[in-house]
């Protein structure tokens, strides 16, 4: 299903491959323009270089989002390439280190902790302004079933994610009269290539089958749900934080 987001301005971080890909091809499927941003330059380029092969507009931008200098130069940047921003998507992420919380490295805290939380923070804390003279628009924040329940060995990363949670439900609540929603997605254990790449087959039948529906979840599944929020069917809701979990978190 596509959205119509014709004349509208998206900006996707992490977009180079996974979750944030399928979020950027759907929406310039749906008619954005789509500024693809990502560490991984040589992704985002293929990402958008994908996305103007079938008649969408995009462009890739490299941007490292745990500097605060850099998310406000990605969002200047997108305002001066297509003339505004209507719609932003905070979706990048690390998964640390694992180890329980009295051994956890510090270093790994450190990391997770910047490209996980700090980083909605500063994107949110420049897409609002530029949303605000845009006109009003939304934002999703990809959070993760662990910004509700917990996982052994995952301590930054599940404080991060309960903490984006938090950071979006206080902003949506400042900005809900000024035409800015502002969301959180929870997913649960998606099939995307941070998972392929670092697990065995059999440790992804494992997760997979701690799903009550019995399988991963895919990317595209989250970016209709993205999509949908972002959206004006979707124009009351904002400050939810809405699971995509196979029925995980109700066990």
């Amino acid at each position: 299903m596509t959205y119509n987001f014709k004349d509208k301005v998206a900006l996707v971080t992490g977009a180079a491959s996974g979750i944030g890909a399928a979020i950027a091809q759907l929406l310039a499927a749906s008619g954005a323009k789509v500024m693809i941003a990502d560490l991984d330059a040589d992704g985002a380029k293929t990402v958008a270089e994908a996305i103007m092969a079938q008649g969408g507009v995009a462009k890739a931008i490299e941007v490292d989002v745990t500097d605060p200098g850099e998310i406000e130069a990605m969002v200047d940047a997108t305002r001066k390439q297509y003339g505004g921003l209507h719609l932003a998507v905070n979706n990048a992420g690390i998964g640390g280190a694992s180890a329980p919380t009295g051994e956890y490295p510090l270093e790994s805290w450190r990391q997770v902790m910047a490209t996980n939380l700090d980083s909605v923070f500063y994107g949110m804390r420049y897409q609002i302004p530029a949303m605000l003279a845009s006109g009003g628009g939304a934002i999703v924040n990809m959070a993760s079933i662990l910004g509700s329940v917990a996982f052994a060995n995952a301590p930054a990363y599940v404080a991060a994610k309960h903490g984006m949670v938090g950071l979006t439900k206080t902003a949506a609540i400042e900005y809900a009269r000024h035409g800015i929603r502002i969301n959180s997605i929870g997913p649960a254990f998606i099939d995307t290539p941070l998972l392929s790449k670092h697990l065995d087959a059999a440790t992804l039948t494992a997760i997979a089958g701690m799903h009550p529906i019995g399988r991963l979840g895919t990317a595209s599944e989250v970016a209709s749900l993205t999509a949908f929020l972002l959206s004006d069917d979707a124009s009351f809701i904002t400050g939810s934080y809405h699971l995509v979990d196979g029925g995980y978190t109700a066990q």
